[in-house]
């Protein structure tokens, strides 16, 4: 589904990634994990065409994407879910999710859509006319992942979901992860609760310093001394 290949990414003059390769096939669950700085978020945001790389490729389902603008980045089946989720808050959540079904392979069927969302995260459905500003932080944090699952796509990048979250909202978050990886959407997650990221993948890279350092099942990483040591703190 996503391919990547020899990936550099710069700001300015300087580097952040480093000939990053990856994969991620249809139906799979991969994480992301390293520490603060290490480069994680600036390669979501080149996946979805919001940060350009400089060298490298990106393919999705073999069309090469590299240097694609983010919304015909969209158009291949990719969605993002933020760090920070960046919901509209004074529009209602109806609103938002709305929003999310622009792409127009979704429009036609964003009623049948929307439905799903609500079945996946029913508080929506309850809070459906609200302002999404005066959600708690978990229930904005399902808003964002509903409204990105509104594009229907087949690549979800999510960076950071459950970043300030209460412990019950994270386990819902996390539970919805999975059902979205059972439709067979390929997610590509970005974590700091790096033990609750490997229960729900099946494989995960550790990037340190803009660089891929390794790359296996999750159950081998997570006995990794270098993780244990430099991501666990163990």
């Amino acid at each position: 589904m996503l391919e990547i290949r020899d990936l550099d990414a710069f700001y300015g003059d300087a580097q952040a990634l480093w000939n990053v390769s990856l994969d991620v096939h249809s139906g799979e669950t991969v994480s992301i994990i390293g520490t603060n700085g290490a480069g994680k978020t600036t390669l979501v945001n080149s996946i979805a065409g919001i940060h350009r790389s400089r060298r490298g490729r990106i393919a999705i389902d073999g069309v090469d994407v590299t240097g694609v603008p983010a919304h015909r980045v969209c158009e291949h089946g990719v969605a993002i879910v933020p760090e920070g989720r960046r919901v509209f808050p004074h529009m209602s959540v109806y609103d938002n999710l709305c929003l999310g079904a622009y792409r127009a392979g979704a429009r036609p069927s964003y009623r049948d859509t929307l439905n799903e969302v609500y079945e996946l995260f029913p508080r929506l459905a309850q809070r459906r006319d609200q302002r999404a500003g005066s959600l708690s932080g978990g229930e904005q944090q399902m808003l964002a992942i509903g409204r990105a699952m509104m594009a229907r796509p087949r690549l979800l990048l999510l960076d950071e979901p459950s970043l300030g979250l209460a412990p019950v909202m994270v386990d819902a978050v996390f539970e919805a992860i999975e059902a979205i990886s059972a439709r067979d959407v390929a997610v590509l997650l970005v974590e700091q609760d790096v033990e609750r990221a490997l229960d729900i993948s099946s494989r995960a890279y550790l990037l340190a310093e803009g660089r891929v350092v390794a790359g296996d099942t999750a159950e081998a990483l997570r006995r990794s001394d270098e993780v244990r040591r430099s991501v666990l703190g163990l």
